[in-house]
């Protein structure tokens, strides 16, 4: 089984303030907000959505696959990606600079992220690859509305199944558009304030949806998650993590957790549960692909948190990251 995962790749400029922006933002002054933020550590790093979960997906030693629109300063990038054997023919170079994302971090985790698309504007345009084998299994994540859409046609087209995370894009999207990507979805992945805005655009609840697809993953932050099947809605516990130190890709964590537990074959309750223990991970460490995945560590930890012990999948090799 081949993961294919499609969506953005960026290069990250992450910050963290150690104040709130709370305490510097006037409610009543916002039409006219003027603020500068002093920030205590600035980190650049390989990002992106499809970067970060593939980094992940490749340090659990599961197969997969990216497919994106690239700049053409995208070579460090390739280097990286193939030092952990993960194939690029599915990348595409562009004219102009890959994707670049500037986020500022407060004490309270909240963000404020500055995006420039760049060569993720030509995501549309990235025909279906040749793959051998062909994947099984895929995730749309954010990327560029136009790439999104096509991914999720070409997907169905195949009938291959797919996870829908709208993400930071759900807002790009019309409610038919988003109608559309989700009913053709296995499942849908959102956090607790893109479900409330997926609600409002659509009319459709995770609920309603949860009697449609296989389920509705909302994650709620150090609270956990929610898992809807079709009438069951099950908490899924968060991790305790060794630390708080940058919630920047613990989505993309989480996602890749979900992805290697259907890889895995466990059900979506352990695929959730995982989840949740690669978002504490990652949490606890700086930038969006510095999080140490060592297979041992994993099983034990998910074992003391959860009282079971999982069988890690054959042929799931971690190469070196």
């Amino acid at each position: 089984m081949t993961i294919l995962v499609a969506g953005s790749f960026a290069y990250d400029t992450v910050m963290r303030f150690p104040g709130r922006f709370v305490e510097h933002i006037l409610p009543e002054r916002v039409h006219a907000l003027s603020v500068a933020f002093d920030v205590e550590r600035l980190e650049r790093s390989f990002g992106g959505c499809a970067g970060n979960i593939v980094y992940t997906l490749s340090a659990l030693g599961a197969p997969v696959v990216p497919v994106a629109a690239v700049g053409e300063d995208f070579a460090p990038y390739r280097a990286r990606l193939a030092s952990w054997g993960v194939p690029t023919d599915g990348l595409r170079e562009v004219a102009g600079p890959t994707a670049q994302a500037y986020v500022l971090t407060d004490r309270d985790d909240n963000q404020i992220t500055a995006f420039h698309a760049g060569a993720m504007r030509a995501s549309g345009s990235v025909a279906w690859p040749v793959f051998e084998p062909p994947p099984t299994l895929a995730i749309v994540a954010p990327d560029a509305r136009e790439g999104m859409l096509r991914r999720a046609r070409e997907l169905a087209e195949r009938g291959i199944p797919y996870l829908f995370d709208p993400g930071q894009a759900l807002p790009l999207f019309t409610a038919d558009e988003l109608r559309t990507l989700a009913a053709g979805a296995r499942a849908l992945c959102l956090n607790d304030y893109e479900e409330a805005l997926f609600t409002r655009q659509t009319g459709w609840s995770a609920e309603t949806l949860a009697r449609r697809l296989e389920a509705v993953v909302v994650t709620l932050g150090a609270r956990g998650a929610r898992l809807y099947r079709g009438a069951t809605i099950e908490t899924i516990p968060a991790v305790p993590p060794e630390r708080v130190l940058d919630p920047t890709g613990c989505g993309d964590a989480h996602r890749a957790g979900l992805l290697f537990g259907l890889h895995a074959g466990w059900d979506w309750s352990r695929a959730a549960r995982f989840a949740s223990l690669l978002g504490a991970i990652k949490v606890a460490h700086a930038g969006t692909q510095n999080h140490p995945l060592e297979r041992g560590d994993l099983l034990e930890r998910y074992a003391q948190t959860f009282g079971e012990r999982l069988a890690w999948p054959e042929g799931c090799v971690s190469p070196p990251h």
